[in-house]
């Protein structure tokens, strides 16, 4: 009798269990807002002015690879490095209307109502004799190393930003003319031989120390405002034992984490005139062609980690892709690499091999939700793209810790 009194009650409490869910809403748990943001060097420049707008004017299928790559991955920022710098914004404006406007090869349009371009320091004549050959030089290839950033033009290998969402340019912060010498501790080139400093005084005082630009973007977002923090450093090579390039590329990344650090900076002022780092309540994204991998290439040990390791950069799992790993084994001189290949960005040929050296870093407060390399392997979609640059787009979903709200597709045509 006591058994088939237990199990009609525990049939009953089933009933009215069964009955309360069915008259209650299911209740799903909504998908963090997700924002794609991406880096690639495109290798859309040219050796003379209006070179690249002439390129793009007359129909150039390197740029059409560039855009599918867009296309395919769809992010919703985008940092371009090496994408050719003119006043008027032309090759820009060509090619958001008649590349990424356009579907190529099978990929959708795809739409950036805001963007921003800035000049650059690659061919800005410096007026000094900056590679140290005892004359300023005012053609060829002599006088972009007397340029304040190597360039054979003003303009060459510039950034373009790309975004779906309101870019808050009176807001932005520019450091293109912030001097090297003013940063503390700089790492001043010295000849191996003599010890002495490698740039006279006059010139050290003047030198820039961003190769291209520094730039701080305010973009208001579904996750509320991020600080876009591009930039390009100038590759650790292409000089001599003084070493002047990888110490250049040193103190350009060690700008960021200057800029991300605590502390009162008064030298830290951007073209604006105005001091001072990132408050440490913004939430940021770097982004950029940095020309340094964690353990490989000549960049001065512990370039990279300046960022990589710095405490309000967001620790996850590097990006990678399958091809970068078949990419490696191709090529004899990843045999000496330390770096795992599938987190390689870049292909600098047989001589050299592949690198990590593009690099989107999301700051602690957000989480992330994917990310990944577009460097597809032989025989999967895009991988014919892959000739267009020596580069490969790296991207990354983010969200809002502890945020909720559309699924992560809503942001996606």
């Amino acid at each position: 009798m006591r058994t088939v009194l237990c199990l009609g009650l525990l049939a009953l409490s089933v009933f009215v269990l069964a009955s309360c869910r069915a008259n209650s809403p299911v209740v799903v748990p909504a998908a963090p807002v997700s924002l794609r943001v991406a880096t690639f060097n495109t290798s859309l420049y040219a050796t003379e002015a209006g070179g690249l707008l002439a390129r793009l004017q007359a129909g150039d299928e390197r740029a059409r690879s560039v855009a599918a790559v867009i296309q395919r991955q769809r992010p919703d920022i985008v940092l371009l490095n090496e994408f050719d710098y003119d006043a008027a914004g032309e090759a820009a404006a060509v090619f958001q209307r008649d590349y990424l406007g356009v579907g190529q090869f099978g990929e959708a349009a795809i739409e950036y109502p805001y963007s921003y371009r800035a000049p650059v320091n690659t061919g800005e004549p410096s007026g000094l004799d900056l590679d140290g050959n005892g004359r300023v030089a005012t053609a060829g290839r002599d006088r972009g190393d007397d340029a304040w950033g190597y360039g054979l033009h003003p303009g060459q290998y510039g950034m373009l930003v790309l975004s779906r969402h309101p870019i808050d340019a009176a807001a932005a912060r520019s450091f293109r003319l912030l001097r090297w010498s003013t940063m503390p501790g700089a790492l001043e080139p010295t000849d191996p031989e003599t010890g002495e400093a490698w740039y006279p005084p006059q010139v050290w005082r003047q030198l820039r120390l961003s190769s291209k630009s520094h730039w701080d973007l305010p973009i208001d977002t579904p996750l509320g405002r991020l600080h876009l923090l591009a930039a390009h450093p100038t590759p650790p090579v292409f000089d001599g034992p003084e070493r002047r390039n990888a110490a250049r590329n040193h103190d350009e990344v060690r700008l960021w984490a200057e800029y991300l650090s605590p502390g009162d900076k008064p030298w830290l002022c951007d073209d604006q005139g105005r001091c001072g780092g990132l408050p440490e309540q913004e939430r940021f994204v770097i982004v950029g062609d940095y020309n340094a991998d964690p353990a490989d290439g000549s960049s001065l040990p512990g370039t990279i980690h300046q960022l990589l390791e710095h405490p309000r950069v967001l620790r996850y799992a590097t990006p990678g892709s399958e091809g970068a790993v078949v990419d490696a084994g191709d090529n004899a001189a990843n045999a000496r690499h330390r770096s795992a290949p599938a987190h390689d960005t870049a292909n600098f040929g047989p001589r050299n091999g592949n690198f990590r050296v593009d690099y989107v870093l999301p700051s602690v407060g957000l989480d992330v939700v994917d990310s990944g390399v577009f460097w597809p392997a032989p025989g999967q979609p895009g991988h014919d793209w892959l000739e267009a640059t020596d580069h490969r787009m790296v991207w990354v979903d983010i969200a809002v810790v502890g945020g909720t709200s559309v699924p992560n597709d809503a942001n996606r045509d």
